[in-house]
């Protein structure tokens, strides 16, 4: 019997979707730190503080969702949350990376925006993306807590945070699905935290 090219798209479509759902099933693992970040974040924001966001490509999408469930709302309504997405003011990343280099775009403005007490999330499929990584060192430097959610670790990312979790799948895509889901649970345990949800 001849394989079509049809049956190759399905059966490609099923791996992919299998990958998925396994690595959300391992995903589980990382529950409690989740959690235990998103109460750590409404303490945070609840008093004033601000959340920064980093990623490139895909991870910068993922950054972005994140400050937008934060400042907008995730299920229910409540006050806006200062977050901000490093790679969104583009005059100031291109600035940056124009006179102090590409390595320098997210680092400059941790400097500029972080607070003491604040908290950077760092996004990354591999884990190795040198200005994400610059970001973390300046931030940790300035008295801001680093998060990195990665793909498989360990790598330097996760190095150079003060916590991180790593994803444990194969495909980059696959990474960014559960960094998706990662991000829902923690706008979810935010809300709880602060009394939004319940």
């Amino acid at each position: 019997m001849t394989t079509t090219a049809h049956d190759r798209t399905t059966a490609a479509q099923d791996e992919r979707l299998e990958a998925l759902a396994e690595a959300a099933l391992r995903f589980r693992e990382h529950v409690p730190t989740v959690t235990a970040w998103g109460r750590r974040l409404a303490r945070v924001l609840g008093t004033g503080g601000r959340l920064l966001a980093c990623g490139n490509g895909g991870s910068a999408a993922e950054a972005q969702h994140l400050t937008a469930e934060l400042t907008g709302r995730f299920e229910d309504e409540r006050r806006p949350l200062s977050a901000i997405p490093l790679h969104g003011d583009t005059s100031a990343v291109t600035a940056i990376g124009n006179d102090y280099g590409p390595v320098n775009v997210f680092a400059r403005q941790v400097q500029a925006h972080g607070r003491p007490g604040d908290v950077l999330v760092c996004l990354s499929t591999s884990g190795r993306s040198p200005n994400v990584i610059a970001a973390a060192h300046r931030a940790r430097r300035a008295g801001l807590t680093a998060w990195a959610v990665t793909g498989p670790g360990p790598n330097p990312l996760t190095e150079a945070c003060d916590e991180a979790i790593a994803v444990d799948a194969a495909a980059a895509a696959t990474v960014q699905e559960i960094h998706l889901a990662a991000i829902h649970l923690l706008c979810g345990v935010v809300d709880e935290a602060l009394g939004v949800r319940g």
